[in-house]
C-alpha cells in the first residue's frame, strides 16, 4: 500500500469513527478542508461513495460500511505491534480499558487488583462501569466483562470468576413489619427493589428454579434502579427485598445486616467472563492483565 493510500484509509476510518469530519480533523492534526479533500480523492479513486454527509451527520454508506469492516481490524492490529514493540522491556507499561457491570468491580476485580498494579507499576487500567453493554470496539476498549451466557459468538472469552450464586435478601428492620416469604409466589406481597435493564429498557424479572424447572416472577415495589450497588444499599436500608449475587453481599449476611430467602429457588449462573474480538492484537499489558485475571478453579 503506498503511503498516500494509507493516508487515506486512516483518515476515512477517523472520521466514519467520529462521524464528523471536524473532530477527525482534530484527532488527526490536519484542517477540516484539508481532511475533506482526502476523502474526496478516495471515493474518487475508488469510485464509489464512502460517507452520506447531512448538516448534522457523516455517516458512512453501505459500501463505506463495508470498506470499514474490511481494514479496520487491520489498523487496530498495526497499532496494537506498535504498541507492543514499545513494552519489550522488562518492565511492562501501557493501558488497559476494560468495561464492566458494577458488581464484578467488586467481586472479581477489587480483591485481586491491587496484587495486580503492584506488581505492574508501569500498567495503568480503567475500569469502566456501564450496565448496558458498550460496544468495545467502537468505544475503543481492550475487554468488557460479562456473564458466560451472556458473550457473543465472535469473541474470546477467559473465565474470571466462579458460578455466580444469587439470593434474594432483606434488612432485619424490613422483616421486623413484614413476614419472610415462604414461596415465590408469596413475592408479589412484597416491596421489592426492581432493576431496569439498560439495553432493553425493560424491568427485570427475578429468574429462579424449582428443580430444574426454571421460571420468572415479575416483582412490584416503590424503587427501581440501573445498578446493582444502589440495590444492595437500599435493601440495607429496609426499602425492600433486593435480587443480587450473593458473594456481593456476604459480608452483610455474615454481619446479620442481611437476612436471606428463598434459598432453595435461587439459581447459579456461569461465572464472569473476560471477552474481546477474536481478530484484534493485543498489547503485552493486556495479555498480561488477562493471565492474572483468569479463573483457576
Amino acid at each position: 500500500m503506498r503511503r498516500d493510500e494509507f493516508t487515506e484509509m486512516r483518515a476515512f476510518l477517523e472520521v466514519a469513527k467520529e462521524r464528523s469530519f471536524t473532530k477527525a480533523a482534530a484527532r488527526m492534526g490536519v484542517t477540516t478542508s484539508a481532511l475533506s479533500h482526502t476523502i474526496k480523492g478516495l471515493e474518487a479513486r475508488l469510485g464509489v461513495r464512502l460517507l452520506s454527509r447531512t448538516t448534522r451527520d457523516v455517516a458512512p454508506t453501505a459500501a463505506g460500511e463495508r470498506l470499514r469492516a474490511g481494514i479496520e481490524p487491520h489498523f487496530a492490529g498495526i497499532a496494537a505491534e506498535i504498541v507492543a514493540l514499545g513494552h519489550l522491556s522488562e518492565e511492562l507499561s501501557g493501558q488497559v480499558r476494560i468495561v464492566c457491570t458494577d458488581d464484578a468491580v467488586d467481586t472479581v476485580f477489587r480483591p485481586r487488583l491491587p496484587r495486580f498494579l503492584a506488581d505492574h507499576p508501569g500498567i495503568k487500567v480503567e475500569l469502566m462501569v456501564d450496565n448496558g453493554y458498550s460496544n468495545i470496539v467502537e468505544s475503543q476498549f481492550d475487554g468488557g466483562v460479562r456473564l458466560g451466557e451472556s458473550i457473543a459468538k465472535d469473541m474470546v472469552a477467559v473465565r474470571i470468576g466462579p458460578d455466580v450464586l444469587y439470593c434474594i435478601v432483606g434488612s432485619p428492620d424490613y422483616f421486623a413489619r413484614r413476614p419472610a416469604p415462604r414461596t415465590p409466589q408469596a413475592l408479589t406481597e412484597h416491596e421489592c427493589i426492581n432493576y431496569r435493564l439498560p439495553t432493553a429498557g425493560s424491568v427485570y424479572a427475578w429468574e429462579l428454579r424449582d428443580g430444574e424447572r426454571e421460571f420468572s416472577v415479575r416483582v412490584e415495589g416503590q424503587l427501581t434502579m440501573n445498578n446493582t450497588g444502589p440495590v444492595v444499599q437500599a435493601a440495607l436500608d429496609g426499602v425492600g427485598l433486593a435480587y443480587v449475587p450473593r458473594d456481593l453481599v456476604k459480608d452483610q449476611l455474615k454481619a446479620r445486616a442481611l437476612r436471606e430467602v428463598l434459598a432453595r429457588w435461587c439459581p447459579t449462573f456461569q461465572g464472569y467472563h473476560l471477552y474481546y474480538p477474536s481478530r484484534r492484537h493485543h498489547s503485552a499489558a493486556f495479555s498480561a492483565f488477562v493471565e492474572v485475571f483468569r479463573y483457576r478453579a
